[in-house]
């Protein structure tokens, strides 16, 4: 699925104004990550910045501006504030679920996962204490 949204950072400095922006690969990014990266780092790498500069700094200082979602990214975009956080959250819990259908089936005789709410979030839970200790 074709999850994207344009991100972008405009701001000045030493008299001369600079606009970057990039379409983020929103899937492509978790799965390679697994939560996501900063954003101002991806707008500086794509902008040959260094991050060790003052140009960076100021950069990081802007507020980064989301438009034009496409996919799951569109369920996020509220009154042009992105909640990447949510995102980020519920792409993980999804992605746990798909590794814990095959336990929930062999070990509680569940088919689908998603139609026992309680039992899902309990195996989530349980699942995210283990990644983190």
């Amino acid at each position: 699925m074709n999850n994207f949204v344009d991100a972008g950072v405009e701001f000045s400095f030493k008299g001369v104004n600079y606009h970057y922006t990039t379409r983020l690969d929103l899937e492509q990014l978790l799965q390679r990550y697994d939560a996501m990266p900063s954003i101002h780092d991806i707008l500086a790498k794509q902008n040959n910045v260094d991050t060790y500069s003052y140009l960076f700094e100021i950069m990081q200082g802007t507020e980064i501006e989301f438009s034009n979602p496409q996919g799951l990214a569109s369920d996020y975009l509220v009154d042009d504030e992105f909640n990447l956080a949510a995102l980020e959250k519920n792409w993980q819990n999804a992605q746990t679920c798909v590794l814990l259908q095959s336990i929930a089936a062999r070990e509680l005789g569940i088919t689908d996962l998603t139609q026992h709410h309680a039992i899902q979030r309990a195996l989530i839970e349980a699942y995210n204490l283990g990644r983190k200790a």
